[in-house]
């Protein structure tokens, strides 16, 4: 049977408001306006072969162990939902840095339920594939259907898709891993404690560039200062974006990736390029977010 593929692109949190830390299950409580790049990994799906996972790629190394991969969790959730499920090989070429705030595993498995979903001629609105989806990982969700849109809660209330122009940028993720635990941790809520700031944007369903980098001018990353604590280099590579003339730099999720808004693709893409020429050891990626 033909060889079956998807993208997993990089999510990208354009902002990131914490409201506080809920009562009941201690889970951080979010706002976050997300937006996915072009640049991504490849997933493949081979149902002529039994299931299993083989992973390739410049970032391969640092993705851990295959059998405890999201993309075998999300397989195996999914079998164990639906009955007489088509499973396969899949085969993960890996490009996004691992635990950098991009949720580059959350895209992979979310990838791996679309394949599995167009196999055996599965909606993605299923209730299986989305139970499966929230079980595998916070971000799985809002990965699923990977356009611009409002993800609350702790991840599992997800917007309507929102008509964004697509925003040239560049991302940098500075070559250090950084876990999300130490970073909330470094936050410093307690269970049932808001933390105080102004309220997200409105964000419409449709926005021209130039009033949707005015809203999130006035918007924020509550982990970005808890995240310095933890990896002081993200300071480093949100200076070194600002040095380059982009109209906004912040950091996405809870690091290390930072990401720099530009005036057009070609001031990316020069940038990109100075960026790679001045820290040779750092993952540089000129994309679009959208």
């Amino acid at each position: 049977m033909t060889l079956l593929a998807d993208r997993a692109p990089a999510k990208v949190n354009l902002t990131l408001h914490v409201l506080g830390r809920r009562v009941g299950d201690g889970y951080h409580v979010l706002e976050s306006l997300v937006a996915f790049a072009v640049t991504a990994d490849r997933l493949t799906l081979d149902p002529a072969a039994p299931l299993s996972l083989t992973v390739s790629g410049p970032t391969a190394g640092p993705a851990g162990p295959t059998d405890d991969n999201l993309v075998l969790r999300a397989a195996r959730g999914l079998a164990a939902r639906v009955p007489n499920l088509r499973l396969g090989a899949f085969h993960l070429v890996k490009r996004l840095p691992v635990a950098a705030g991009i949720g580059g595993g959350s895209s992979d498995a979310a990838a791996a339920l679309r394949l599995l979903a167009r196999l055996n001629g599965l909606p993605l609105d299923h209730e299986a594939v989305g139970a499966v989806a929230r079980e595998t990982g916070a971000d799985v969700p809002v990965c699923l259907d990977p356009r611009a849109r409002m993800m609350r809660g702790a991840g599992e209330a997800i917007g309507p898709v929102l008509g964004l122009a697509p925003l040239p940028a560049v991302l940098i993720n500075p070559g250090v891993p950084v876990p999300t635990a130490p970073v909330f941790k470094a936050l410093g809520l307690s269970v049932g404690q808001d933390l105080a700031g102004a309220p997200h944007p409105t964000i419409p369903r449709a926005m021209a560039s130039d009033p949707l980098l005015l809203a999130l001018a006035g918007a924020r990353n509550d982990l970005e200062a808890p995240a310095l604590t933890v990896a002081p280099v993200i300071g480093d590579a949100l200076a070194a974006l600002r040095a380059q003339g982009c109209r906004l730099a912040r950091m996405s999720g809870s690091g290390a990736t930072v990401f720099a808004l530009f005036a057009d693709r070609r001031a990316a893409v020069r940038a990109a390029a100075a960026l790679r020429a001045a820290h040779p050891g750092w993952w540089v990626a000129p994309t679009f977010l959208r």
